[in-house]
C-alpha cells in the first residue's frame, strides 16, 4: 500500500533522513520507533508532503505522492494525525468532525461515522459543541484522532 525508497531528508546542513526505506501493506500496523531527532515526526511529515525530500520515493497505491499537494492528500485516503493535537480551536468538536468528512456525498455514513466516534471517545459527545480550544490536552488528542477516522483514511498517520 504505501512505499517509501531511499529517502534522504535534510534541514539544511543536518541530515534528518538517510536513505531510509520501508513498506506498508493493507492491514498492518506499523510503528517507528527511537529516541528524540531519530527522524519520527520527519519521516511522517514528509510522507504528507509537508517537507520535501533530497533524494527517495513515496508511493501510495501505485501513485507518486511527491508532486500530489498535502492538501490532496485525504483525497487519496491518507490522514496524518500530527504531534501537538492540531485542531480547528475556534470551531466546535461536532464542527471539527464534520470538516474532517469534507468532500464525502454519503451524508448517511458520514452521520454513521461521526456516531462511531461519538461511541469511541463518549467525552466528545458529552462537549459536542463546545470549542476545540477549550478541551483539554487528552480531549484535544481524542479528537485530531476522530477527525482522521471520520476521514475514512485507508492509511492514518499518527504522530
Amino acid at each position: 500500500m504505501l512505499k517509501i525508497h531511499n529517502l534522504d531528508v535534510s534541514y539544511g546542513p543536518i541530515r534528518a533522513l538517510k536513505g531510509i526505506s520501508f513498506e506498508v501493506k493493507e492491514g498492518e500496523i506499523v510503528t517507528l520507533i527511537g529516541a528524540n531527532g531519530a527522524g519520527k515526526s520527519t519521516t511522517l511529515r514528509t510522507i504528507s508532503n509537508l517537507i520535501k525530500p533530497q533524494n527517495g520515493s513515496i508511493t501510495f497505491l501505485n501513485k507518486d505522492l511527491l508532486p500530489v499537494p498535502a492538501y490532496d492528500l485525504v483525497k487519496l485516503g491518507i490522514a496524518h494525525v500530527p504531534e501537538g493535537r492540531i485542531i480547528f480551536g475556534p470551531l466546535t468538536v461536532h464542527e471539527n468532525l464534520e470538516l474532517a468528512a469534507w468532500g464525502r456525498k454519503d451524508k448517511i455514513a458520514i452521520r454513521e461515522d461521526l456516531n462511531k466516534v461519538y461511541d469511541l471517545f463518549p467525552l466528545l459527545k458529552e462537549r459536542k459543541f463546545q470549542l476545540g480550544e477549550t478541551l483539554s490536552g487528552g480531549e484535544q488528542q481524542m479528537l485530531a484522532l476522530g477527525r482522521g477516522l471520520v476521514a475514512r483514511a485507508k492509511l492514518m498517520l499518527l504522530d
